[in-house]
C-alpha cells in the first residue's frame, strides 16, 4: 500500500509530505496505481523546482517507494496550489473503490 502523509499548518498551509511504500495493485511494472502516484508526486516536484523559488528539502529511497519532501520555509502562493494539485490527484485515486485499497493518505497538523 501507498501511504501519504500530508504535513498541514493550521491555515491549511501544505509544509510537506512523505510519500512511502508501492500500491501492490498489480506485478512492478504494470501496477498503474504506484504509476499514477509517483506521476503525481514527480511531477509536482518537478514543477516546484522549475516553476518556484521555494527552498525545500527532498529525500528519496527509490526502492522503498519512498519520498520525504519538506519547504524548508513558508511556501509560495504558487508552490502551495502546485501541491494542493498534487494532493487532488491524490485524493481522486484514494476515493476509487478499485483503488482504495492500494492508496492511504494521512493529514497531520504541525
Amino acid at each position: 500500500m501507498i501511504r501519504v502523509t500530508i504535513y498541514m499548518e493550521e491555515h491549511q498551509v501544505c509544509r510537506g509530505f512523505d510519500l512511502e511504500g508501492h500500491a501492490g495493485f498489480s506485478e512492478s511494472g504494470t501496477d498503474i496505481v504506484c504509476a499514477a502516484a509517483s506521476m503525481l508526486v514527480i511531477n509536482t516536484l518537478n514543477a516546484l523546482e522549475r516553476y518556484t523559488a521555494d527552498e525545500t528539502s527532498c529525500v528519496t529511497a527509490e526502492e522503498e517507494g519512498q519520498i520525504l519532501f519538506r519547504f524548508l520555509k513558508s511556501p509560495s502562493h504558487d508552490a502551495e496550489l502546485l501541491v494542493k494539485t498534487m494532493i487532488l490527484g491524490l485524493e481522486s485515486l484514494e476515493d476509487n473503490r478499485e483503488y482504495e485499497p492500494y492508496i492511504d493518505i494521512i493529514f497531520k497538523e504541525v
